[in-house]
């Protein structure tokens, strides 16, 4: 129904349109409690072999949403209802902020990928508060992925507001400062610039697990100076990794992609390059740090993959927008069947 859906109707809208559209429709269908809780256990399976305890929390899959499908956090349970085993919602930035202009986000169905310069548009961190608030079915385990006001003056009070904020509301927070789309953004993971960012968030949240996401496009010594960095400071992990600015081996005509125009590309063109950093940064941390990775997971084997060279928690996104409502209910059930080979 998922596929006939999208070939017909979705894939000749507007990609944002369409995701908004498709999303509004799923959170119609899973408004009452009760649905959600007969699809959550049809969708998840209750199984040993996929329960995760990390960060002091308790997750019954390893697999979770990543940030950037819900970013004005309205749909975690409905989310959490399809299977996934958490939800991380965002980004979220201290004041609300329209994002970039729209057409902003692209389908490349060619690479199974999209590209969005999406901007971080979200309603701002007092709303995203007040909507995490009346949610949380229980069990949800919900992440709260915080960036910076593009206007802000004052990056490391940008952050703390935001954490202030949401930290209640949060299971465990991530510092985003790998986005492409937002000016300036990506200089941050520069170790220099992160430590006041992350001390500031560590002191309006005190007890909330802390984790940094990452960009693909770092160079190799950059990733192991950010992982230094995380073992020395004590952070409770970091997420890699997020979309990247390459436009390498791509199947889509280089004038298609030209012609879209700048932005960061997620799904299987990351997928190499996240396995190789997720690998870099286990070797660099030991098992110091919660790793947790993302970009490029297409299906349960990718998963199990991540597993093996040691990821603690995976993510993903695009393929969930391609594969439609049943797609983390499916992976699910394959990766409990691998796991308890």
């Amino acid at each position: 129904m998922w596929r006939l859906l999208f070939a017909v109707v979705l894939r000749r809208m507007d990609a944002e349109t369409a995701h908004r559209l498709g999303t509004r429709a799923m959170a119609i269908g899973l408004r009452p409690r009760w649905v959600r809780s007969r699809v959550r256990a049809a969708s998840l399976p209750s199984d040993p072999a996929l329960r995760v305890r990390a960060m002091g929390l308790d997750f019954p899959s390893p697999l979770g949403l990543a940030a950037g499908f819900d970013k004005e956090a309205s749909h975690v349970d409905a989310l959490a209802a399809l299977g996934f085993g958490f939800v991380e919602i965002g980004t979220i930035t201290a004041k609300p902020q329209e994002g970039n202009p729209r057409p902003r986000l692209f389908r490349l169905p060619a690479d199974g990928a999209l590209l969005n310069r999406m901007g971080f548009n979200n309603a701002g961190a007092v709303a995203a508060a007040a909507r995490l608030a009346r949610q949380r079915d229980p069990g949800v385990v919900v992440g709260v992925n915080i960036g910076k006001t593009k206007v802000a003056e004052d990056t490391v009070a940008d952050y703390r507001e935001s954490a202030t904020l949401l930290a209640p509301h949060a299971d465990y927070l991530v510092i985003n400062v790998s986005s492409p789309n937002t000016p300036g953004l990506r200089d941050l993971q520069a170790v220099e610039q992160l430590e006041p960012i992350v001390a500031a968030v560590r002191e309006a949240a005190p007890g909330v697990p802390l984790l940094v996401k990452i960009a693909p496009d770092l160079a190799d010594e950059d990733v192991d100076a950010v992982a230094d960095f995380a073992v020395r400071i004590g952070l409770d992990g970091l997420i890699a990794t997020n979309t990247t600015i390459s436009r390498e081996g791509l199947r889509t005509p280089p004038a298609e992609v030209e012609a879209l125009g700048a932005g960061g590309i997620s799904g299987a063109p990351v997928a190499d390059r996240s396995l190789a950093v997720l690998r870099r940064l286990r070797e660099r941390v030991g098992e110091d740090l919660v790793l947790v990775s993302v970009g490029g997971v297409a299906d349960s084997a990718d998963v199990a993959a991540r597993l093996a060279a040691g990821a603690t928690l995976v993510q993903a996104y695009t393929a969930f927008v391609y594969g439609g409502p049943r797609w983390p209910a499916r992976v699910q059930r394959e990766l409990a069947r691998r796991l308890s080979v």
